[in-house]
């Protein structure tokens, strides 16, 4: 690792308690530049989020990076992503876990990530353009699931399809402009919640999306 920005990128992450050994190399050996749109390339390893297409953008490297951890994602897992975006996020997990299921509901979002996917020979992603609060029943119980749109209230239908002892971490807007990162665990008996740290994300809209 030669770049400055990613040398510079990795050390905010390690200051700011992102501790996998896994989930760093991965930050360090993931071309994001390929993810970002042309005339943000040269801030692809800044530790900002950058826009793309339908409004939306890619997270910042350390909201990525803290909602990847608090996942503690195992190499035998399969995770449900909501919200593919850029591809990124979904990137990262295909290489921590054993496959991702990944819903987009713009549907030129959905198709540049599949591009994406497939120019990094990324194999065990599989994604579609769909309503994201619904999740992938077909494919559930999943072991992990990550959303990466603030939810106004615990998506329900997304905890039914979380297997017991799964893990779901996603922004929750709390109130007005005030969202944190929570961590949900489903147990035989009950489901347990954690909030984490403050965050800001785009909202997580039901429904799939009219592009243009």
């Amino acid at each position: 690792m030669h770049d400055p920005a990613k040398i510079q990128l990795i050390m905010e992450l390690r200051r700011g308690g992102i501790r996998d050994p896994r989930l760093l190399n991965v930050i360090e050996t993931l071309p994001r530049e390929l993810f970002v749109e042309q005339p943000f390339r040269a801030r692809a390893y800044d530790n900002a989020a950058l826009p793309i297409a339908g409004g939306q953008t890619i997270s910042q490297p350390y909201a990525v990076a803290f909602m990847t951890q608090a996942l503690e994602v195992g190499p035998r897992m399969k995770v449900l992503e909501v919200g593919t975006g850029s591809g990124y996020q979904a990137a990262v997990l295909s290489r921590l876990c054993r496959r991702v299921y990944s819903v987009e509901r713009y549907r030129s979002l959905h198709d540049r990530a599949e591009e994406r996917f497939r120019a990094l020979g990324i194999h065990n992603i599989t994604s579609r353009h769909g309503d994201g609060m619904k999740g992938w029943p077909e494919q559930a119980p999943f072991e992990r699931i990550l959303v990466t749109a603030a939810a106004s209230r615990i998506p329900t239908t997304l905890v039914d399809q979380l297997a017991e002892g799964g893990v779901m971490v996603f922004p929750l807007e709390k109130n007005p402009g005030a969202q944190v990162i929570m961590r949900l665990t489903r147990t035989a008996k009950r489901i347990e919640t954690c909030e984490m740290i403050p965050t800001r994300f785009v909202p997580l809209v039901e429904g799939v999306a009219q592009d243009g």
